[in-house]
């Protein structure tokens, strides 16, 4: 069992995404429990700091819990409206400082961040992406920092769940799991690997989670 439940505003708080509606299934039965199981899981390695930099933060999901345990909440998106996503969280004392930019370019200083968080983010890119998008992660965190990731494995289960939800996975995503998991490990130091099974467990596991640390140098 996780430790971290992950809160969330009422449905209809969340705005300034291009897809609002994908916010819906992390409140319907059965998928919601998965989604928001996926993202606890991620939620339980990180750290706590002063500074975590969210890349792909979206409507913000994390952002209640990551107030419990971060000093500041960074974030970069490539396409939300990052005022729309403020106005939401000051209307509950929580002040985020987000941006609208690219991993494989992130418009940071070095050492900056305790804990780089991506949550179904690294298997959208492509295989030849992945080592200049950790080689930005670990130029943005300190020494000692922390990467965490949450991405999909590819599994006939979850290929069906995704055409349930009216994607077809090849179109979205272009990195496995494995791919995403040797990346890191040229870049930096593994902590812990961990995948979530489906249910009922015998489905097979729909969910990786790394947590890789730079090393002091």
């Amino acid at each position: 069992m996780t430790s971290k439940k992950l809160r969330l505003l009422p449905y209809q708080e969340y705005k300034g995404v291009q897809k609002i509606y994908s916010v819906i299934f992390y409140y319907l039965p059965i998928f919601g429990s998965m989604y928001r199981r996926r993202v606890e899981l991620c939620l339980d390695q990180c750290k706590g700091g002063d500074n975590i930099l969210e890349v792909g933060f979206g409507s913000g999901l994390t952002f209640l819990n990551l107030n419990d345990n971060y000093k500041h909440i960074h974030g970069l998106d490539l396409t939300c409206d990052v005022n729309i996503v403020k106005d939401v969280f000051a209307s509950h004392n929580i002040f985020p400082d987000l941006k609208n930019g690219d991993v494989l370019k992130m418009p940071y200083a070095d050492n900056q961040f305790d804990t780089v968080l991506l949550i179904s983010i690294l298997e959208h890119l492509k295989p030849n992406e992945l080592t200049q998008a950790f080689t930005e992660i670990k130029r943005v965190l300190k020494p000692g920092g922390q990467v965490v990731y949450g991405v999909p494995v590819e599994r006939p289960f979850m290929v069906f769940m995704f055409r349930l939800l009216g994607y077809n996975i090849r179109e979205h995503h272009f990195s496995t799991e494995k791919e995403v998991m040797e990346a890191a490990e040229k870049i930096f130091k593994k902590e812990l690997v961990h995948a979530m099974k489906a249910f009922p467990a015998f489905l097979g596991n729909v969910y990786e989670i790394g947590n890789f640390l730079k090393t002091a140098e």
